[in-house]
């Protein structure tokens, strides 16, 4: 194989630089040449390439946030006809193998153009945590240290003023981030898609600290939650005689993707970007790298893109224990 291509794809996170520079440098190690897809599969269409070298990939890259390469979200590609430009486009550079970095959406279309005959390598980078085959894809330590940072600070000031927080995770329909970031950030609750809760099992927790003397109450809430932060909180003020704690709504949004990523977000982009290009090295395609356990996998994309990431429940447990 002498010229492959890379691309990042859906929502940015901290990590894809790194990852880029690895499947950059990777490549010049096996004498291929890397051209850098812009925006994703919306630069992949409108054949926007860049060719990249290891200087481009240095200065410092590895240390930034976002996508040096850029990145979005394209309905166009779910046509054909944007498939076929797509497609059209690899043709005309010449790329013999493609990687593709981001979740869940990026590797479905990873699996399309595999399925078309491309050779196609993934790797997982999802602040969400909801991509099978790895334990934890790129972005999702350096999001959590956000939230977790934010939870702390926000308890100073619950603490202060006998206030009772709700802090809003990202995740889609996914609870990992506001799980994790409950139970590291010693959230008295957690509230997730994936456990069905009522509004007055929220307004018990409440009292239930207030009864024990607590001076603040943290309740750590996803998104896609059957309720999400501004519902629940809604809800609390009208509770507000029985629950003793004001209420407040902090909602981290957008701050979760941003930031120079962690040593383990820069280690493990590092690792996965180049063992994506081994692989395609090697002559394989059509997989995702992953991290399970401690170890670097391949899993077929047909499985991946097939199956949606189930939380971990013992965590969840875990956290109620904990949560007392």
């Amino acid at each position: 194989m002498k010229k492959i291509g890379v691309l990042t794809s859906g929502g940015d996170g901290p990590g894809l630089n790194p990852c880029i520079r690895a499947v950059v440098r990777k490549a010049l190690h096996y004498d291929m040449e890397v051209i850098g897809i812009k925006r994703g599969f919306s630069g992949l269409i409108d054949h926007e390439v860049i060719a990249l070298d290891s200087r481009l990939v240095g200065g410092g890259i590895i240390g930034r946030g976002g996508t040096m390469l850029g990145t979005s979200r394209c309905a166009e590609f779910q046509t054909r006809k944007g498939q076929r430009e797509a497609i059209r486009t690899l043709n005309e550079e010449g790329v013999e193998g493609l990687v593709i970095i981001g979740g869940d959406g990026s590797l479905h279309g990873a699996k399309i153009l595999h399925d078309a005959g491309v050779k196609v390598v993934g790797v997982p980078a999802s602040i969400d945590n909801d991509i099978c085959g790895t334990d934890i894809a790129i972005g999702v330590d350096t999001a959590l240290n956000t939230v977790m940072e934010a939870i702390d600070r926000i308890k100073d000031t619950a603490s202060s003023h006998n206030r009772a927080f709700l802090v809003e995770t990202m995740g889609r329909n996914s609870g990992y981030l506001a799980l994790v970031a409950g139970i590291i950030g010693g959230a008295e609750m957690v509230c997730i898609p994936e456990v069905p809760f009522e509004l007055d099992t929220v307004t018990k927790t409440l009292v239930d600290g207030y009864l024990r003397g607590k001076s603040h109450c943290i309740i750590s809430v996803a998104e896609g939650a059957r309720y999400n932060a501004k519902a629940i909180a809604e809800y609390l003020e009208s509770q507000r005689e029985e629950t003793g704690f004001e209420v407040r709504m902090t909602i981290l949004g957008y701050i979760q993707r941003g930031g120079s990523p962690t040593a383990f977000d820069r280690l493990l982009a590092t690792r996965l970007g180049a063992a994506a290009v081994d692989m395609l090295h090697e002559g394989k395609s059509g997989i995702v790298v992953g991290l399970i356990g401690s170890k670097i996998t391949a899993t077929p994309l047909a499985e991946v893109a097939a199956k949606r990431k189930e939380l971990d429940r013992n965590l969840y447990e875990l956290g109620e224990i904990l949560a007392l």
